[in-house]
């Protein structure tokens, strides 16, 4: 895994490069894995996108060569020993308040970087805590996502089109501390506070962690079973009432892939409560979950019915 110090001074540098297929090459040279994203988009350009990056010089000059204005995708997470707070503006919340306010908390001190991505919002980098796996979330109603182990982050220096505007990633201040991890679990129950147990009649007790647990299961699976995994997932939160929003803002950041949106992800959600609220939820046996491959997988989520 990089250093900090070495993450940080690469994106310094590719932020000064002359085009993108040079700046591509600074971070593969320093050991930051890189991969095309579309030009002036987000989406990966390559088959299994950023877990196809690579720090071979070779590599990325033929991907760059074929396409001279893809984006720059860095993996983030132990992979490249970064980790990314995000911070949106755009829509309903503005995720600058509400980091503001985990300032004030002194829960996101440390940081390397910060870049202002071209809709106005921001990029907070930190430390990837080693030993530490720290998963992808977003926390939808402060505006703020974290970018962590099995996501990816469009890095600097490329370009996006804004109301038919090219903008471009900007770094916008660099520390003059020793840059440090952030505890990405405690930002989020800071961010978005969850509900205590859950306790129905005729149903088990639901915890935070049984939550989580069942997200990581999603997480875990390949894409040719993620989207019906996660629908399963989603009518199990539904029957043991947890609410659609709740299930919405954790299992968007567990089935994120290339190729599957947000919009996609809250679509699955919110066929499986329409279905279970209907009554016509298809429910499995015991506390298992739904079989992939030949065997039966059993559900590390004892509390969920």
């Amino acid at each position: 895994m990089p250093e900090t110090t070495d993450f940080t001074r690469a994106l310094l540098r590719a932020s000064g490069a002359s085009t993108l297929a040079a700046a591509a090459r600074h971070l593969a040279v320093a050991g930051v894995p890189v991969f095309p994203c579309a030009p002036l988009g987000k989406h990966p350009y390559t088959p299994r996108g950023f877990h196809d990056a690579s720090t071979d010089p070779d590599q990325v000059e033929a991907w760059w060569a074929r396409i001279p204005g893809a984006n720059l995708g860095v993996p983030t997470g132990a992979v490249s020993g970064m980790v990314v707070v995000d911070v949106d503006v755009h829509g309903p919340a503005d995720g600058r308040r509400a980091f503001e306010s985990a300032v004030e908390a002194g829960l996101v001190d440390g940081w390397s970087l910060l870049v202002r991505t071209p809709t106005g919002g921001m990029h907070a980098y930190y430390r990837a805590r080693p030993g530490v796996e720290q998963r992808p979330w977003q926390a939808a109603r402060a505006g703020i996502d974290f970018r962590g182990d099995g996501g990816y982050i469009i890095v600097v220096p490329s370009v996006r089109v804004i109301d038919d505007v090219p903008i471009r990633y900007e770094i916008t201040d660099i520390s003059d501390g020793g840059a440090a991890g952030v505890d990405s679990a405690r930002l989020r129950d800071f961010l978005d506070p969850r509900p205590g147990p859950v306790l129905r009649p005729g149903r088990a007790l639901v915890r935070v962690g049984d939550v989580e647990r069942l997200a990581s299961w999603v997480a875990g699976q390949g894409e040719g079973e993620r989207n019906r995994s996660l629908f399963w997932a989603a009518c199990r939160l539904a029957e043991n009432g947890v609410a659609a929003s709740d299930a919405r803002d954790v299992l968007v950041a567990a089935a994120r892939q290339p190729g599957f949106d947000e919009r996609e992800i809250a679509r699955t959600v919110n066929s499986a409560y329409r279905r279970v609220h209907a009554g016509a939820a298809v429910r499995d046996s015991g506390d298992s979950f739904p079989r992939s491959g030949g065997g039966r997988q059993r559900a590390p989520v004892r509390g969920l019915s």
